[in-house]
């Protein structure tokens, strides 16, 4: 909620600006060290400035939202833009295990929480044996098979913690087992 408001509130100062460089305009000028500095270096300071200046007005407005916003999360805690984005949630060796030639997947029933997991689980299993799939291969197919909450779950599970298939089975049944 907070986030929005500040969204909201850049937006109304950029309208109010009108999005260009001349927003900065209405900063006050404070007094800097620069102020005494030799004439090269004040001028070589005074280009720098101009330069940042001219790079952050060529920003949109839709980076500078972003910037706000993922800064803001940093800060306080809440998901950046990388964790909103869908990531395997089994391990680069899962991953790289191939279906036969010709494999086609097969029709799975679905479990989204309503029914018996215990019972979702073996039929998934022997669905998957009977089109020659079976071991860690099935962790890949797994997915196929949820919806609703239960898909929620599973992508929601940590990048890369599940290692096989045994695991996959112990943590969706431990989930759903319990909660019927």
């Amino acid at each position: 909620m907070q986030i929005a408001s500040l969204i909201n509130k850049v937006e109304a100062q950029v309208q109010n600006t009108g999005e260009s460089s001349q927003g900065l305009n209405h900063l006050p000028n404070v007094a800097s060290p620069l102020d005494d500095a030799p004439h090269a270096y004040r001028t070589v300071q005074a280009e720098r400035q101009t330069v940042e200046s001219a790079s952050v007005a060529s920003l949109s407005i839709q980076q500078l939202q972003d910037m706000i916003t993922n800064t803001i999360r940093a800060q306080y805690g809440g998901p950046s833009q990388s964790t909103l984005m869908y990531s395997k949630p089994y391990t680069k060796r899962i991953d790289n295990l191939r279906m036969s030639v010709g494999y086609q997947p097969p029709k799975f029933q679905s479990f989204d929480r309503k029914g018996n997991p215990k019972q979702h689980v073996a039929h998934f299993v022997e669905t998957c044996n009977n089109a020659s799939t079976d071991g860690d291969l099935l962790v890949k197919q797994f997915v196929r098979s949820l919806r609703g909450n239960a898909f929620d779950w599973y992508i929601d599970l940590a990048l890369e913690c599940i290692d096989s298939w045994d695991q996959m089975e112990r943590e969706f049944l431990n989930r759903f087992y319990s909660t019927q």
